[in-house]
């Protein structure tokens, strides 16, 4: 079997930028409702590192992942404590200073690394994960990869957050974000089982404080602020310097605090070789996998937990592949994996013979291994070799369907997915499965707004040249535009689509060139949760420091 590398998804990056004046404020005790109160700082001393441009890391830390993206910084700061980044903060604001900062690394925007930032704060050393007795919460630094923060929870007390597949993202970006993978059919979104964050803010008169925000806390403005963390996206209220996650309704020992990981899984790849596959066969494909995860979305059962990304890769690749993940522990697991798994081999008309591996039917073109969840999380993580490389150059672009996908843009897909232009071998159309027990959320109760969609689309492009940007970005802008042509090139939220991903974000939803709909790039991101975003907006960062292209704006 061919195996297809296929590419890490989700943004690892908390972002923010900052100008204006005032005093210094640093953190103390925490009060009983999750605030805190702050004190100003009286010349305390820094424990974090500062890099200047003479510095040899300097290089290593003005970009991320997408090299697309850097910036020339005056400084970098890497804090260790949520005081170094309250100094910080305050240094850019009295300075009139444009920072940003930076979590894991992998945000496909500029948001962070761009000409206009004069001081980068990089959370990675604040990365710890531990067990707070007095939150009776996992405590969790805004600067921890996902890895880290899998290991520790699964290896310290056997439970997990459903999270993205992409291990070296950062939890600063990926959870402000919303937080999505592998266990969220059979789990939710990250930012369901968040109970707090400790959030650096700077108030009207320019005073950078530290203050925790929970989900019970009893100030109505501090729930606010932790509910726009719950999906509205990092770089608009302030720098996260730490999160509390604790399943809601959950009590007794920190086992039980969190969802249990499985103790196996199926763990299914696939790949048919492109020269096999028909007109005919791809629409059947692509019809057969939405309308499975359309059928199959019940939370609980087995099938609504099963999880998919279907690597819908242009021609030059060689080949189509996937990815499922199944909890091994459902007794009918290995049925309603073969199951599936054979229908896509029907769809594309490509049947051959059959053996079967720990009850599980594979094919030709299909390999299913059973082996324990952190292994499996380790491996999916780093089977391709374009995932975690942080030398590519990047674009994406992002769309929720509510649906299966309609034939007229399953037509649209494969006219450029087997155009002859000849875009990057590490280029195409990714759809992963949401739904299950994602949609038992209501679409208010968390910043997220697209709790129904079945699926996510994500158009994407990686390359190593400068000279190929305008070739491989141009790709993407007019196959993405061709798929969503009847709703202005853009997926407008109809019944059929459901708008865009904000921590897949897409400069070019706030350009006319390219949204030519009526609907607003912020509405694409969060619909009617927006309102309510720019009201926190405005009581938390009424000085509009914190900011980038596409960061909530003021009211």
């Amino acid at each position: 079997m061919k195996r297809r590398r296929f590419v890490g998804l989700g943004s690892g990056l908390a972002f923010t930028a900052a100008t204006g004046g005032g005093l210094a404020t640093a953190p103390s005790a925490r009060a009983a409702d999750g605030s805190t109160v702050t004190a100003p700082v009286t010349g305390a001393a820094s424990t974090g590192v500062s890099v200047t441009p003479a510095d040899s890391r300097y290089s290593d830390l003005i970009s991320g992942n997408n090299q697309r993206w850097t910036s020339s910084p005056d400084k970098i700061a890497l804090p260790r404590t949520a005081a170094d980044v309250v100094a910080t903060v305050q240094e850019a604001v009295t300075g009139g200073k444009r920072l940003s900062v930076c979590s894991g690394g992998h945000c496909f925007e500029d948001f962070v690394f761009n000409a206009d930032v004069k001081i980068n704060i990089n959370m990675s050393l604040m990365n710890a994960v531990t067990f707070d007795t007095a939150m009776n919460a996992f405590r969790v630094g805004a600067g921890a990869t996902l890895l880290d923060v899998y290991e520790a929870l699964y290896e310290g007390w056997g439970v997990t957050l459903p999270a993205g597949i992409c291990h070296s993202v950062g939890v600063g970006g990926h959870v402000t974000g919303g937080g999505y993978g592998n266990l969220s059919r059979q789990y939710g979104l990250t930012v369901d089982h968040l109970h707090a964050v400790e959030v650096v803010v700077v108030d009207a008169a320019g005073t950078a404080r530290s203050v925790v925000a929970a989900r019970d806390s009893a100030d109505a403005a501090l729930r606010d602020l932790f509910w726009a963390h719950t999906g509205g996206g990092g770089g608009s209220f302030g720098v996260v310097t730490a999160f509390w996650f604790r399943t809601p309704g959950a009590t007794g020992a920190p086992e039980g605090l969190l969802p249990k990981a499985p103790a196996k899984i199926f763990l299914t790849l696939a790949g048919w070789p492109w020269e096999k596959v028909t007109p005919e066969g791809f629409a059947a494909l692509v019809d057969y996998w939405g309308t499975w995860f359309e059928t199959h979305n019940t939370a609980g059962t087995t099938a609504g937990s099963l999880y998919s990304w279907l690597m819908l890769n242009h021609r030059d690749s060689g080949s189509l592949g996937a990815v499922v993940q199944l909890d091994a522990s459902f007794a009918d697991a290995p049925s309603v994996l073969s199951d599936f798994l054979a229908g896509m081999d029907q769809a594309l008309g490509l049947h051959s013979a059959t053996t079967r591996h720990d009850g599980v039917l594979d094919s030709e073109y299909t390999s299913t291994r059973l082996m324990p969840w952190l292994r499996g999380t380790r491996y999916i993580g780093a089977i391709s070799p374009t995932q975690l490389d942080p030398t590519t150059r990047g674009c994406h672009k992002s769309a929720h369907l509510r649906t299966r996908t309609p034939q007229r843009q399953i037509d649209a897909m494969y006219t450029h997915l087997t155009s002859t232009d000849g875009p990057s071998t590490m280029t195409g159309i990714v759809l992963s499965a949401s739904g299950g027990r994602i949609a038992s959320v209501s679409s208010t109760a968390t910043a997220v707004a697209q709790r129904d969609a079945i699926m996510k689309v994500n158009f994407e492009s990686r390359w190593y040249a400068a000279a190929d940007d305008a070739k491989n970005v141009g790709w993407i802008r007019e196959a993405f535009g061709a798929v969503y042509a009847d709703t202005g090139g853009v997926p407008v939220p109809n019944s059929v689509s459901d708008g865009c991903y904000i921590n897949y974000p897409d400069g070019d939803l706030s350009d006319p060139a390219f949204n030519t709909s009526s609907v607003a790039w912020h509405d694409l991101y969060w619909k009617q949760n927006y309102p309510r975003l720019q009201q926190v907006k405005k009581t938390w960062d009424p000085r509009d420091v914190f900011r980038h292209r596409q960061s909530v704006r003021l009211p």
